[in-house]
């Protein structure tokens, strides 16, 4: 016999999928076997009215217990569903043919969830329909035993279609009295059929008799749906006690599907928690490039607390994060919200990664005694070429050079965030360009099938033999990188989410930067303006001179009013040109509208008119005023 697939069975494999139609059909037919062994009183021999009635009580028993286990069975296999088509395929999967020869299930379309309000009208959408088949597994005809179930009567589940069909409820219609009644009645009642000519249609046949049973499903609070059980007249018709049946497994139907519709909606919401916490893109800095990835857990345990973070720093510095809140639940992905946030407010403040670690552990001790993260925290500087990197519990990263060789940075573990009462370390390495450091969490080296230590050594080989692939003077393409480190999961490897970081390192060469020191006089904005057309001179970048010359101008000038100490000047080329200006003042400039008296106050106009790009940041010994033009060379 075939049954219909659907989008859930499409992802089990074919084995597991006969399986699963065989084992009920196996328990089907023991129960057959069992009804069929009890001898009808018409056929039993009748040697005197006590042993008849003798036989009949015992045959009611086997009946009652028969009806017993299946219950169990079939309440069991609705209880295993997670989602909402699960559970409506074990109702029907548990029905057909044990119970019926035909069930349609009808959900409220939208179903609502917890104690929000229904919207209006009240819609019933047709989610699922099955039948007995007459067809086998592999698609040929069924035998002798099938086909006299073959003539099931003349009801709508003899064209059943696939595809979902609506229903309006009308309030204070039959249906909605049926509905509002919760309880099973047979078709031939007189609720039913009024009732059921306006759930499947008008013009469509309606079972009569007592071999159709109309169920409404009743969650916690609200009516969310009917279904309707169908026998055909092969068969036995419904009995008084198989409405007690009915009601049973459409109890159990809708109980499940509330927790189901609930679960999905947490599930989501957590989900899009997360997602809105990670950054929308990456930035874009000078001197290094990046690329990332993001992959939840496995369906059961998706939400998680990973996080990484790229943030651009005064002296076109980057910082580069990962993090991982131990846990999976709402509250997690709310704490890596909270600690990704204080790690960037921390980085404005151009902090020693070690100080960064402190104060998050100091953060995540506030948020309470069990808010626990591992964090790795590096700073990477393109123009001296270094990297300096603190960690907190977290694996080390791994930096794959450009001859290929693959090596894990020792640097100190320390412990986790929020132990409290530790002090971190941090250390300074080389960044050689062309070299790529790849940060990542724990999920993607750890697992129920390996550990750690396990994972690391065969992400180091995964690293090392695919930059084998592109020759000893080519890196490979970062995208393309984290595509081939994701492959070496395993099926069994997805019970954390995983976040990867990986940067390239290109660096900004000597010849490149510009850099003086300038007394805070007032001759220090002329001195500025030559210094820097001279820089230009040598760059080719001889057109450019008047307007950096002008905003250079304006942005020394504010630096040297409020200065005490000598402010620096520095101009980086790549594919933009960069000027940075610093000064000893903590207080950041704001643009204002000048007013025609005013002497002064036009500076940072001009600098926002003029410049691509512009901002200030406040450093812990002061500020650094930059801004960016595009390059017409």
């Amino acid at each position: 016999m075939t049954e219909h697939p659907t989008s859930h069975e499409g992802r089990q494999p074919l084995a597991a999928r006969q399986q699963e139609r065989t084992r009920p059909r196996q328990q089907d037919a023991a129960a057959a076997a069992a009804a069929a062994a009890i001898p009808s009183p018409a056929a039993a021999p009748n040697p005197g009215p006590g042993s008849a009635a003798v036989a009949e009580a015992q045959a009611a028993t086997r009946r009652e217990g028969d009806r017993l286990r299946f219950v169990g069975a079939a309440t069991r296999r609705i209880a295993r569903g997670i989602d909402l088509d699960e559970i409506v395929l074990g109702l029907c999967r548990a029905s057909v043919p044990t119970f019926s020869d035909a069930i349609l299930v009808y959900l409220r379309d939208p179903l609502p969830v917890g104690d929000e309000r229904p919207v209006s009208p009240f819609v019933l959408r047709l989610r699922r329909s099955d039948r007995l088949r007459h067809t086998d597994e592999e698609g040929g005809e069924a035998g002798p035993e099938s086909e006299r179930l073959r003539p099931l009567l003349t009801d709508p589940t003899a064209d059943l279609m696939p595809a979902a069909e609506l229903c309006e409820v009308r309030a204070g219609g039959a249906l909605a009295e049926v509905l509002r009644g919760v309880r099973p009645v047979f078709g031939d009642s007189a609720a039913a059929r009024a009732a059921l000519p306006e759930l499947l249609g008008a013009g469509r046949p309606v079972p009569t008799g007592h071999r159709a049973i109309l169920a409404p499903l009743r969650g916690r609070r609200r009516v969310i749906g009917a279904a309707v059980f169908v026998r055909s007249t092969e068969r036995a018709p419904f009995e008084a006690s198989d409405l007690l049946v009915a009601a049973q497994l459409a109890t159990h139907t809708a109980l499940g599907i509330d927790k189901a519709v609930l679960y999905g909606r947490e599930a989501y919401i957590a989900d899009e928690l997360q997602r809105t916490m990670l950054p929308d893109s990456l930035p874009q800095p000078t001197g290094v490039r990046l690329a990332s990835r993001y992959l939840p857990a496995a369906e059961t345990a998706r939400v998680g607390g990973d996080w990484y973070d790229a943030i651009p720093l005064p002296g076109s510095r980057v910082a580069l994060v990962v993090g991982d809140v131990m846990g999976h639940s709402m509250t997690s992905a709310a704490i890596m919200g909270q600690l990704r946030t204080t790690a960037q407010t921390l980085a404005q403040l151009d902090l020693p990664p070690q100080e960064v670690l402190h104060h998050l552990d100091e953060q995540a001790q506030r948020l309470g005694s069990d808010r626990m993260a591992t964090c790795l925290y590096a700073v990477y500087d393109p123009v001296a070429h270094r990297i300096t990197i603190a960690n907190a519990g977290h694996p080390p990263p791994v930096l794959l050079h450009l001859g290929g060789r693959a090596e894990v940075l020792r640097v100190p573990p320390g412990a986790p965030i929020g132990v409290g009462g530790v002090d971190f370390e941090a250390v300074e390495l080389d960044a050689p360009a062309g070299a790529t450091l790849l940060l990542y969490t724990d999920g993607l080296v750890e697992s129920r099938l390996r550990d750690v230590w396990t994972g690391i050594e065969q992400l180091r080989e995964r690293l090392a033999a695919t930059a084998q692939l592109t020759g000893p003077d080519h890196s490979p393409p970062l995208e393309a990188l984290c595509d081939d480190v994701l492959d070496m999961l395993g099926p069994g490897d997805r019970d954390d989410d995983i976040a990867l970081l990986a940067a390239r390192f290109d660096g900004i060469a000597p010849s490149d930067v510009a850099y003086w020191y300038l007394e805070p006089e007032d001759a220090a904005p002329g001195r500025a303006r030559r210094l820097a057309r001279r820089a230009l001179a040598r760059w080719d970048l001889e057109e450019m001179s008047d307007e950096v010359e002008l905003l250079v101008s304006e942005v020394v000038t504010n630096a040297v009013r409020y200065a005490e100490r000598p402010v620096s000047l520095r101009l980086l080329r790549t594919d933009i040109l960069r000027c940075e200006v610093g000064d000893d003042s903590p207080q950041l400039p704001r643009q204002r509208r000048a007013r025609e008296t005013d002497e002064g106050g036009r500076g940072l106009f001009l600098v926002n008119r003029l410049a691509r790009r512009w901002g200030a940041t406040r450093l812990s010994t002061g500020k650094v005023v930059w801004f960016e033009m595009a390059t017409r060379s």
